[in-house]
């Protein structure tokens, strides 16, 4: 018969408890050495009992060898998070200096500063975007009563725009419901034809059902007509 399965816990047993301590240190120590030669790893094992007793095992003779390449290894994957961090830094310090240069060129343009290097096409849009900026300051300064009234129209205007496209969707829905409901009352006066109106005139289902009873009548006179053989 085979061993009974061991309950995982606490063994409160002293003695036995020490007992299979040294047993299952044993065992795993002799299964780190077979992994080292099976598959030529280097394996270190470190083990610490309740009395505080420590017990280590190295495939190289050695615990401190392959704990310092653990430590150097952990180290440099935290140097590379730590390098990847830095480099984001930077990209993003980069991207926000080049965009404050860009800012303080554009305001030198419109300082009338720097003009020499600007080709003919952007002292055009700058004139233009000058032009434009102008206007609205004239605006707000000269008329404000009128700037404010021109937005409201513009905010005005959008809002209707945006209620034509609501209703466009409300009478597109309409229209697709009623031709449902056309398609379906041209059903019902298929079914109304084909089974017939009451206090109206026969259908042609009621015709042929008339024709079925006089048919089964003339046959049944017949019947009755014919001689009957007695023997």
């Amino acid at each position: 018969m085979g061993r009974g399965k061991v309950e995982l816990k606490r063994i409160e047993n002293k003695i036995n408890r020490q007992v299979t301590f040294s047993k299952r240190r044993l065992g795993l120590f002799k299964k780190a050495q077979e992994l080292s030669v099976l598959c030529d790893a280097q394996v270190a094992l470190i083990v610490s009992s309740s009395r505080g007793k420590v017990f280590d095992f190295a495939s190289t003779n050695d615990v401190n060898e392959i704990l310092n390449r653990y430590r150097q290894s952990c180290y440099s994957s935290q140097d590379n998070v730590a390098e990847n961090e830095t480099q984001n830094l930077y990209q993003e310090v980069s991207r926000l200096k080049v965009k404050y240069e860009s800012l303080q060129r554009s305001q030198r343009h419109f300082l009338g500063e720097d003009l020499e290097k600007l080709r003919l096409k952007e002292l055009e849009n700058l004139e233009k975007q000058l032009d434009r900026t102008l206007s609205q300051a004239r605006q707000r300064k000269t008329f404000p009563g009128l700037y404010m009234q021109t937005q409201m129209m513009l905010d005005q205007s959008e809002a209707l725009h945006r209620k034509e496209n609501d209703l466009e969707e409300i009478h597109k829905q309409l229209k697709s419901e009623l031709e449902e409901r056309e398609k379906h009352g041209d059903n019902d006066d298929d079914e109304a034809l084909i089974q017939g109106r009451p206090g109206g005139e026969p259908t042609v289902a009621a015709g042929a059902s008339h024709e079925n009873i006089s048919t089964k009548t003339r046959c049944a006179n017949a019947n009755q007509q014919e001689p009957t053989l007695h023997l």
